[in-house]
C-alpha cells in the first residue's frame, strides 16, 4: 500500500477472524450481522471542516457516496477518554491526555494532573470491546502507525529526524490507543500479535488474513492531529489547518483502496468501514446520547464527522439521528451478535442508539 510516514515500523501477524461463523449466525434486530468493521480514527475536527469541504474530498466523497452520520458527537476533551469510551462504553472518568500508566499521586513528569482532586487511575480495570469479542471466538486488532514495536506500551514514539524528545513531536501516542488503556490488555501474553504497527497492517491486507474488528489510528501528521517543532514537515505543523485536513484526507484515500481490495470486501459477508473522529476542533460541550453536562470527564467532545462505507450496505444515506461513541460501541456489538453492552452502551432509556440506517439494518 502506497503510504508517506516518517518513520520504520515492525509487526507480527495474528489468526484471521472467524468470518464464517459470523456470516452464518442469526441475524440481530436492526443491525444486520457483521464479518468485519473496520473504524479508522482521525482527530479533532468538527464536522464543518471536513464534510463538503474543499480540503477533504475522498472524505467529502464517501460520505456523499455512502452513509454520513450528520449528528455525531465525542464525549469529552481532550482526546484521550474518546478512544476509551469508544472500546469500554465509559470515560472512566478520565478528562486528560496523561499516559496510561498514571494514577492519583503520581510524581511522574508526564502524569501533569496526577495531584489534582479527582485524578482517576488511568488504567480501566473493566471490560472492553476486545474482551467481548475473544469470548465469542471472534479476533481483534489496534493498528497503530509508527508503534515502535509490536505490543509496546511505550507512552509517545517518533522519528529521530523530527523529534526534539517532547510529546510534541511524537509521531506515536499512546493517547490515541484506547487498548493499552485497558489492565487486561497490558498484561495479555499475545500483546505483540494484537497492538501492531501499520506494517502488519499492509501484511495483513495483503494476505487477507483480517480480524474482525479492527482499529486503526494513523500517526499524528497523518490523523489530522499536527506536531510543533522546527524540524516538523509544514502540512504537520499544528497550525496548517488546511494542510492537515488534506494530508489526513490523502491517507484516507490509501487505506480504503487497500482495505476495498481484499477478498473480504469483495466477498459475500458484510463488511463495514468507520470514519470518525475522537472530539471537535475546539473545547465546545456539543454532544448527546448518556453523556452528562456537568460531568468533568463526560460532557460532551463537539460535532465530529463520522461516515460508514459498507460493502453491501446502504447508498446515499445522511442519518440526523444523534449519535456518540457510545452509539458506535454498541453498533459494533450488534454487528457483531454480542448481546451484552458495555455501560453507557446500553442506555438505551438516555438515547443510545445503533446507527442501523448506516449499517444498512
Amino acid at each position: 500500500m502506497k503510504r508517506w510516514t516518517l518513520a520504520l515500523g515492525v509487526a507480527i501477524g495474528v489468526a484471521g477472524g472467524s468470518a464464517a461463523a459470523a456470516h452464518a449466525a442469526p441475524k440481530l434486530e436492526g443491525v444486520p450481522r457483521f464479518a468485519h468493521v473496520f473504524v479508522i480514527v482521525e482527530e479533532n475536527k468538527d464536522y464543518d471542516q471536513i464534510v463538503g469541504g474543499a480540503d477533504a474530498p475522498t472524505i467529502s466523497r464517501l460520505a456523499h457516496e455512502y452513509g454520513d452520520a450528520t449528528h455525531m458527537y465525542g464525549e469529552v476533551h481532550p482526546s484521550e477518554a474518546n478512544y476509551v469510551a469508544l472500546l469500554g462504553g465509559d470515560t472512566f472518568g478520565i478528562h486528560d491526555d496523561d499516559p496510561y500508566y498514571c494514577k492519583p499521586g503520581s510524581t511522574d513528569p508526564n502524569c501533569l494532573g496526577a495531584a489534582q482532586p479527582g485524578y482517576v487511575d488511568h488504567t480501566v480495570r473493566a471490560r472492553d470491546l476486545g474482551d467481548q469479542l475473544v469470548a465469542r471466538g471472534l479476533s481483534w486488532k489496534g493498528y497503530y502507525e509508527n508503534l515502535p514495536e509490536p505490543g509496546s506500551l511505550a507512552y509517545i514514539a517518533s522519528d529521530p529526524a523530527i523529534s526534539d524528545g517532547s510529546r510534541a513531536t511524537a509521531l506515536y501516542a499512546s493517547k490515541h490507543s484506547g487498548f493499552v488503556n485497558f489492565a487486561q490488555v497490558q498484561s495479555a501474553p499475545d500483546r505483540d500479535q494484537r497492538i501492531v504497527d501499520f506494517d502488519q497492517l499492509d501484511k495483513d491486507l495483503a494476505s487477507g488474513n483480517l480480524p474482525n474488528f479492527a482499529l486503526i489510528v494513523p500517526n499524528q501528521c497523518n490523523e489530522m492531529h499536527g506536531l510543533v517543532g522546527a524540524k516538523v514537515p509544514e502540512d504537520c505543523q499544528g497550525k496548517n489547518k488546511a494542510a492537515l485536513i488534506r494530508r489526513g484526507d490523502a491517507e484516507i484515500a490509501h487505506l480504503l483502496e487497500a482495505i476495498q481490495r481484499t477478498p473480504a470486501w469483495n466477498g459475500p459477508d458484510n463488511f463495514a468501514i468507520v470514519i470518525t473522529f475522537d472530539e471537535g476542533a475546539g473545547r465546545t460541550r456539543e454532544g448527546c446520547c448518556a453523556v452528562t453536562p456537568d460531568a468533568i470527564s463526560n460532557f460532551g467532545g463537539g460535532h465530529i464527522p463520522t461516515i460508514v462505507v459498507t460493502n453491501h450496505g446502504p447508498r446515499h444515506v445522511t442519518d440526523d439521528t444523534p449519535y456518540n461513541h457510545y452509539s458506535l460501541l454498541r453498533t459494533v456489538e450488534d454487528a457483531f451478535g454480542i448481546h451484552e453492552h458495555l455501560r453507557h452502551a446500553g442506555e438505551t432509556d438516555k438515547g443510545v442508539k445503533p446507527m442501523v440506517k448506516l449499517f444498512g439494518g
